[in-house]
């Protein structure tokens, strides 16, 4: 394998791996997300079952 094809296909797996780590955060974005809004529901609604208990 001569030098400039070698250079290339470091050039194209570099950027192969870029877009995978790009999508991977994407989808650790999204989770991170996810669990924020379901965290945030849990804690509406144990905040309003703590106002019937003491009500």
């Amino acid at each position: 394998m001569g030098p400039e094809l070698h250079y290339q296909v470091i050039v194209s797996r570099a950027a192969e791996l870029r877009e995978e780590a790009a999508n991977h955060r994407r989808a650790r974005q999204a989770q991170a997300a996810q669990k924020t809004k379901q965290r945030s529901g849990q804690r509406r609604l144990r905040a309003a079952f703590g106002k019937l208990r003491t009500s």
